[in-house]
């Protein structure tokens, strides 16, 4: 079988453009929306939405490749990077993987229009291989002669996935990506549309896939990059969420592209997952401006114990709690007995805090947002 980059068209990769308009179009009115909203945000909401979307992206990028990371952890380290950490130092030990992968998400975030280099690649490969042991090459392009395979299944009888070109092509083909992505960026002399960028950017890399490893990880930054330079703004979009939630596919469409440099299915597939992640982003800022609006209108209205259960479930963010809270989830939150929860409930459904659904031992709340209030 000859992969992708060793046939004749390499990196040639070709595609119908006018199939991508609309997602183009969707993608660059959601960019819109989002960034005027956030405009209209306060300082400290605009920079928790930020800190949430890049702990989020840092978590999800290791889980796709099988790798749990504590959020918690990884999100104090980006709030101490960014100098925003607040009240008495965390003790929690943060883990080197956690806080390699946060400090890529700060760099990413940071240093988002500046052009893409390999000294930029380098560096995020140092971060990212933080406290691993055995890697022989870090911080550099693979030397290894061995060939570089993505493999599953038995050690006697293995499937290939892919094979990438041989580490001494890595060079040369790296230095002719980094010319590429340059070239098709806002400003250069063949720009591509912010999705289409970004996808074959994505295809692209990880086609060399030119480290030892963490490919899929700087991939999905480079991707994020991308995008951010389209919409020019510091932005993480979220790609690792939505592709986590397609995991499978999302290997599968990776192998089928690699047999060929026709992509117009993979960048089909890619459009979908940019705007699901965009949608979910949206609705996490729209979630923190109707969590700052409802905690406004309650303020001075509510008890300890109800501030205390509404600010956990506030903290589950727009999917809230599986299920809804029931009254027992909030006894056990709260202390409360089952009389006094029972009227703290009731009182917080009168104050257009909660919303009730169902009756008796059956009823479950959710926070009133997202046009759901009632008081």
């Amino acid at each position: 079988m000859e992969w992708n980059w060793q046939q004749p068209d390499w990196p040639a990769f070709s595609w119908k453009p006018k199939q991508l308009l609309a997602a183009e179009e969707r993608f660059l009115r959601g960019g819109g929306v989002l960034v005027g909203t956030m405009k209209h945000m306060g300082p400290g909401d605009r920079e928790r939405i930020n800190i949430d979307a890049m702990s989020l992206e840092a978590v999800t990028t290791s889980e796709i490749e099988g790798e749990m990371l504590d959020r918690a952890s990884v999100q104090s380290s980006i709030q101490k990077q960014l100098g925003l950490a607040t009240g008495p130092p965390d003790k929690r030990k943060t883990g080197a993987a956690e806080q390699g992968i946060a400090e890529m998400m700060v760099d990413l975030y940071r240093n988002f229009a500046e052009p893409l280099s390999a000294k930029e690649l380098f560096r995020w490969h140092r971060m990212i291989m933080r406290g691993r042991q055995g890697l022989r090459d870090v911080g550099r392009y693979r030397t290894s002669p061995e060939p570089m395979q993505v493999v599953s299944g038995a050690f006697h009888n293995p499937r290939v996935h892919f094979e990438a070109p041989p580490s001494s092509k890595v060079p040369d083909e790296m230095a002719r990506f980094v010319e590429w992505f340059q070239r098709t960026g806002p400003g250069g002399t063949a720009q591509l549309p912010a999705v289409t960028r970004a996808g074959v950017a994505h295809l692209y890399f990880v086609s060399i896939h030119p480290f030892e490893d963490g490919n899929g990880r700087i991939g999905r930054a480079i991707a994020e990059k991308s995008l951010a330079q389209s919409l020019d703004q510091p932005m993480v979009t979220g790609l690792a969420e939505a592709i986590l939630t397609r995991r499978k596919e999302y290997y599968a469409e990776l192998e089928a592209a690699n047999k060929r440099n026709r992509i117009d299915r993979w960048l089909g597939w890619f459009a979908e997952v940019a705007a699901e992640a965009q949608r979910r982003t949206l609705e996490r800022v729209e979630f923190v401006i109707e969590k700052t609006r409802l905690l406004d209108g309650l303020r001075g209205r509510l008890n300890a114990r109800q501030e205390k259960v509404l600010l956990r479930m506030l903290r589950e963010g727009p999917e809230g709690f599986k299920g809804g809270l029931s009254a027992g989830n909030y006894m056990t939150i709260s202390g409360a007995s089952p009389a006094t929860a029972t009227r703290d409930l009731a009182d917080m459904v009168a104050q257009g805090a909660l919303v009730r659904e169902g009756e008796l031992r059956h009823a479950r709340y959710r926070v009133a947002i997202h046009g759901d209030q009632t008081g």
